[in-house]
């Protein structure tokens, strides 16, 4: 485990900073999108004008009649709305330039189709309903830290994505207002994802990255099988052993930097509640046993991540 350059370090302060303004932006923009007008009445009392709020998918309400009131809340809306996406839209070429200078200073080494499946999440809504779990996360402690792990630790092909399954409800509405499905979402970010026959829980791309998606073992009304959307082609989502320790951690969130200098936001769980559950998975007996050394060493360099570099999260350790 080494910590990164001073140079770096600096750049990677800088561009979270672009890159949070950018989120906050997001969000303040989101508020404001879709818009209003001035409804007017029918040829019999065209005197009878209503304000009328629109949704970004065409769905109306009315606001009520045009009176001083009305006319300074269409006033305010048009001007917050002005002013949102004007800062939006100069962060977003700031958040650019930092993507270019990120590139040139070699400050990310996360496989970008990893970043690309983040970032198009956050895009969708989605981001809140899974966490990043298994060799991944390391990223984002790494990332926090301002350190780099050996390879050993962080070599892999796959990523786990943890899904709420309490939450499935919202998430389906979440998902029904983009018009997709999970594996369609996938195939957004690279067209040639697919399911695997063997492993309806995996996705794969033509260059051999898949995607799992894993559920808390069912509990309660929890249903299962499950299936994230109506399209046929789409995941069923597999339990995992102890996967309710996952969910129920903590949360810890980062910034993290691909190679090719993109950026978005990684939520795993806190990394002593990863470290623990490395533990326990080196020491299940069915285990590949090239995996349980690697769990080993995934914990061992998380707990010594957070000893040096995070003591606020030592002092913040889950039960």
């Amino acid at each position: 485990m080494l910590e990164i350059r001073p140079n770096v370090a600096r750049q990677y302060i800088d561009a979270v900073s672009v890159f949070e303004a950018w989120e906050d932006a997001e969000r303040e923009a989101s508020q404001v999108r879709g818009g209003m007008y001035w409804h007017k009445g029918p040829p019999s009392a065209p005197e009878a004008v209503y304000l009328v709020r629109t949704s970004p998918k065409g769905a109306e309400k009315s606001l009520g009649p045009k009176t001083p009131e009305t006319e300074r809340a269409y006033a305010r809306f048009l001007e917050r709305k002005q002013l949102a996406q004007e800062r939006l839209t100069a962060l977003a070429e700031k958040r650019k330039e930092h993507e270019r200078m990120n590139r040139a200073l070699r400050v990310g080494r996360v496989d970008p189709i990893v970043v690309k499946v983040l970032d198009r999440m956050t895009s969708s809504g989605l981001s809140d309903f899974f966490r990043v779990v298994g060799t991944h996360a390391l990223y984002a402690y790494e990332a926090a830290a301002g350190v780099v792990v050996d390879d050993d630790a962080v070599a892999t092909r796959d990523i786990d994505l943890l899904w709420d399954v309490r939450k499935r409800l919202h998430f389906a509405t979440a998902l029904a207002r983009v018009d997709s499905s999970m594996i369609g979402l996938l195939r957004k970010v690279d067209k040639t994802f697919r399911i695997k026959d063997l492993d309806k829980y995996t996705a794969v791309n033509q260059d051999g990255f898949e995607v799992d998606i894993l559920r808390r073992e069912q509990q309660g009304e929890d249903p299962h099988p499950i299936r994230m959307s109506d399209d046929e082609d789409d995941f069923w989502v597999t339990q995992a052993r102890k996967a309710h320790v996952l969910m129920d951690a903590p949360p810890f969130s980062a910034v993290v930097v691909a190679s090719s200098g993109a950026m978005a936001r990684m939520n795993t769980l806190h990394p002593l509640a990863f470290a623990r559950f490395k533990r326990w998975m080196s020491g299940q007996g069915d285990r590949d046993p090239l995996k349980r050394r690697r769990d080993a060493l995934q914990a061992e360099v998380v707990e010594s991540m957070v000893a040096q570099y995070l003591p606020q999260w030592q002092a913040a350790a889950p039960n």
